[in-house]
């Protein structure tokens, strides 16, 4: 099972339509981006990762959350 297919049936799994999933590959050839979004990805990172690019990305598709304020010493 390559990684289209298996973004492919991780999205026929009932409860995973939503499941953020970031395809990182290094196949940057025209289309690939198209190619991962049709197979279920949410997001495309090419290789080399750009660690910025991969953070944003990642940063969209998980929920802030907040953090507990810092006990007053």
């Amino acid at each position: 099972m390559d990684g289209y297919e298996t973004m492919a049936a991780i999205r026929e799994r009932p409860g995973y339509a939503d499941l953020p999933i970031v395809a990182v590959t290094g196949k940057v050839v025209g289309g690939e981006r198209e190619r991962c979004m049709a197979a279920g990805a949410s997001d495309y990172i090419p290789k080399p990762v750009d660690t910025a690019q991969l953070l944003a990305a990642l940063r969209d598709w998980f929920p802030a959350t907040e953090l507990p304020e810092s006990p007053r010493v």
